[in-house]
């Protein structure tokens, strides 16, 4: 599908409009695929990284629209975000996304637990996965991640610091601010490698470890486009 930078921005304006603050997530209901994308009419506002993105109104770039999920989850808006550079929107997407197809939402919660990864079909995270390697240029995504991971030896603190989720306040290294005005860089070009997506470890670090440990990530498969 290919669209204009102008439609685009709509396009992700329909899919972000009714995200909610990053530790309040509840899921995006699935939508049938490239529908977020037939509707030109928004009336919610972009923020500054969209509105960047689509400073060249003439430009267009290809949504692909070939998106396999095997829980029927749409990605097309996601695709969109990230194309649009709304990486706000898609950070919080992926989130969501992944109450839906781990199983959580239908637990009647809106968070995912560290043993709902198992549950999490590997053709999902690979939809999502090609989505945020394709349109950051392989600087952001899970498999980047595990690199980092990999060369921190495990060490969370260290794995931190490498994908810039930490700050300091004078002398004092701490964990940056998710809440309120995010502390975190929703910019391709200004983030450290692996900066996104963010995982919320205010339940503890098991979480992002077994992200990091799905069989998914095992070989390269995950690359091949469908």
């Amino acid at each position: 599908m290919k669209l204009s930078r102008a439609n685009l921005l709509t396009c992700a304006l329909l899919a972000s409009s009714s995200l909610v603050s990053a530790f309040t997530t509840p899921s995006l209901v699935a939508r049938p695929t490239g529908v977020v994308c037939r509707s030109m009419t928004a009336t919610a506002e972009a923020t500054p990284a969209a509105e960047e993105a689509s400073s060249s109104e003439d430009a267009d770039i290809q949504i692909p629209t070939n998106l396999p999920s095997a829980c029927g989850m749409d990605y097309v808006p996601l695709a969109t975000m990230l194309a649009t550079g709304d990486l706000v929107a898609a950070d919080q997407f992926t989130r969501d996304a992944l109450i839906e197809i781990s199983g959580a939402k239908a637990k009647g919660r809106n968070f995912v637990y560290f043993t709902d990864v198992k549950n999490i079909p590997s053709i999902d995270l690979a939809t999502m996965e090609r989505l945020w390697n394709k349109f950051s240029k392989g600087k952001f995504g899970y498999s980047v991640q595990k690199k980092k991971w990999n060369q921190s030896k495990g060490d969370f603190e260290v794995f931190c610091r490498k994908i810039g989720w930490t700050t300091t306040d004078g002398e004092v290294e701490r964990k940056k601010r998710w809440f309120g005005a995010s502390e975190f860089i929703y910019d391709v070009k200004k983030a450290p490698e692996g900066h996104l997506p963010l995982t919320s470890a205010l339940r503890g670090t098991s979480l992002i470890k077994s992200l990091l440990k799905h069989p998914v990530w095992d070989n390269e498969d995950w690359k091949k486009e469908p």
